[in-house]
């Protein structure tokens, strides 16, 4: 959850007011964090419910809804740049804020409108079936409708797929290629969907850095206070995601026996916590006064333009993700120029400018440098790019790992009642709240002791805590009951185990970037660090299309194959990220030497 740390704007902050404090900090910051804390309610209440949505509603495939969860991750992290422009240039942070408040609001509350659910069928051997899905508790039943007969689809091992009348016995086997699910929707609701995922990425853009530089205004340039403010401040993201991610699954598709309000009143309650955010600021009266307030010399024009301007774009990001969304699957038949060249653009965009950006950042750090400098830059670079690693795993959770949950999960806590596949996404979120302060009083004894590990063997146990977290599943994913389903605490163990990895990178990336950078272009490697995880976002999105298998109606047909396609899937990532971690172990002595004592 850590991971949202977006860079604060340059800002000439006016006095921080010392008549009144807040834990010991500007009374201010208690109604920033609260602000915090409610738009990120909406955020990650709305990304439990994602992935889920896109496979149980729009009846999308596995593979379709994991490449879209990524490609809008992806721009939620462009968008910041364009924003804190903007509010640098424009609008001023608090009114930046507010604007982006409403534009995400905006989205949230599209999303409550997704229409009746889609119709599925399937084309077999270029014939069209309609297919009606069954659920008896735990169960799940697909059928083909074949002239009023109703036929039982049994995936195979081999992808194939059999149909079975009511007395067992196979009436059709129907090759992989020939068996084609898909369904029937409202193009006017998915587009709508877009739509609205394409209006909270851009008001993301003007939220997130802008709030954080009015956090920054607080303090004086010298206040001995101020990381600990970033860090009280931080702490609302992680309370704020972990009630929104139980709650709104709970309203959308309720939890075991108790059926849910619908998938609008999830997305609804996670528009609320986006409101009460914009009147937490809008209505701030004289407690911020004086901090993020716009440019003097600013016509009101130019203001109005930018809103325009901003709201003109949605058709842009908009076509982005439809054209994410409409990308084939590719098999990796091709090999890797087709594979690159089936991208689609934001794909190739964001693949181009990282390969673009890392050797010629390098390169002008070496010309115009020292070769200290260069050799700080060289060692921020080689970070950044196992940063990437990292977090294109650790963010399985938002598509992956959630289809897992609802597929192949055993979703009962101690045989007392079951949560649902979206409530999973708490657990990184509680894990965060209880091991943070452990973790800041373990590192601080390491210090004092002398013993703490460089920033890049950090890196290096995250790496391969990222990875040992995917191992531990595959651990558990042998031991399935009768359905194919793994016990719920394996996947709360893999929860765990990433939670203690992040803690192990987030908070010290931000800082490594600050300590590494050259003076000069400290803004341009914090775009870089961005960037890549903004590559990190679209790349977990192609890792979670590949360990998904085909859906009908939704649900897997074959829960077994379903299990055996993310056991492989997981095992390889699990085991690249470990070998990752072992590389970068490797690297951290000459690392240090590159970094010239910083740490």
């Amino acid at each position: 959850m850590t991971t949202d740390n977006h860079l604060p704007t340059a800002s000439t902050p006016p006095p921080a007011s010392s008549d009144a404090t807040w834990f010991g900090h500007p009374r201010q910051l208690a109604r920033l964090f609260s602000t915090e804390a409610m738009e990120r309610f909406g955020f990650y209440g709305m990304r439990a419910l994602l992935a889920l949505y896109l496979v149980l509603h729009f009846q999308y495939s596995g593979a379709s809804a994991g490449a879209l969860v990524g490609g809008y991750l992806a721009l939620v992290y462009l968008t910041p740049f364009v924003g804190g422009m903007l509010a640098d240039r424009v609008l001023g942070y608090k009114r930046a804020v507010k604007f982006g408040a409403l534009v995400m609001s905006a989205g949230y509350l599209l999303l409550c409108f997704g229409g009746a659910p889609a119709k599925p069928f399937a084309t077999i051997e270029g014939q069209r079936y309609d297919i009606q899905v069954e659920h008896h508790g735990k169960d799940v039943a697909q059928y083909v409708i074949d002239h009023g007969q109703w036929l039982k689809i049994h995936g195979e091992d081999d992808g194939s797929v059999t149909l079975q009348a009511a007395d067992g016995h196979t009436v059709r086997h129907i090759a992989a290629a020939a068996f084609q699910p898909d369904a029937t929707r409202s193009p006017f609701y998915a587009q709508l969907a877009l739509v609205s995922l394409a209006l909270i990425s851009i008001g993301n853009g003007f939220f997130k850095p802008n709030i954080s530089t009015i956090v920054g205004a607080l303090y004086a340039a010298d206040d001995p206070r101020r990381d600990a403010g970033y860090a009280i401040f931080y702490m609302g993201i992680n309370l704020g995601s972990l009630f929104s991610q139980i709650i709104c699954p709970l309203l959308a598709v309720g939890m075991g026996s108790w059926a849910g309000l619908g998938w609008g009143a999830g997305f609804g309650l996670a528009a609320v916590g986006m409101l009460v955010a914009f009147a937490l600021i809008h209505f701030s009266g004289a407690a911020l006064r004086g901090f993020g307030e716009v440019r003097e010399g600013v016509a009101a024009s130019r203001v109005w333009l930018t809103y325009a301007g901003t709201l003109a774009a949605v058709p842009l990001v908009w076509w982005l993700l439809n054209d994410v969304l409409a990308a084939p699957a590719n098999d990796g038949q091709g090999g890797v120029w087709a594979y690159l060249g089936g991208l689609p653009l934001l794909g190739k965009l964001l693949g181009l400018s990282f390969v673009v950006a890392v050797p010629a950042v390098l390169g002008w750090a070496w010309r115009k440098g020292t070769r200290m400098q260069a050799e700080m830059m060289t060692a921020a670079v080689i970070l950044i790019l196992f940063n990437t690693v990292f977090f294109a795993l650790f963010e399985q959770a938002a598509s992956s790992l959630t289809l897992f949950a609802q597929q192949n999960t055993d979703m009962s806590v101690f045989g007392l009642f079951e949560i649902s596949a979206g409530q999973t996404q708490f657990f990184n979120a509680i894990f965060i709240v209880m091991l943070t302060p452990l973790f800041n009083w373990c590192w601080r004894a390491l210090r004092k002791s002398g013993v703490e590990p460089s920033i890049a063997a950090k890196f290096a146990l995250g790496l391969a805590g990222a990875g040992a977290g995917f191992l531990f599943l595959v651990w558990g994913a042998h031991f399935p009951d009768t359905q194919w389903r793994v016990g719920l605490w394996w996947l709360v163990g893999l929860y765990f185990i990433h939670t203690i990895a992040e803690l192990c990178i987030s908070p010290v990336g931000l800082s490594m970037i600050s300590k590494l950078a050259m003076p000069r272009v400290v803004g341009l490697m914090f775009g870089l660090y961005f960037l890549s995880i903004a590559v990190a976002e679209y790349v977990a999105g192609a890792v979670s299309a590949l360990a998904s298998t085909k859906t009908v109606g939704g649900e897997v047909a074959n829960p077994q194959l379903s299990l055996a396609t993310y056991v492989a899937s997981f095992w390889h990532v699990g085991w690249f990220a470990v070998g990752a971690g072992a590389l970068l172990l490797v690297l951290a002595r000459p690392m240090r030497r590159l970094m010239h004592g910083v740490d």
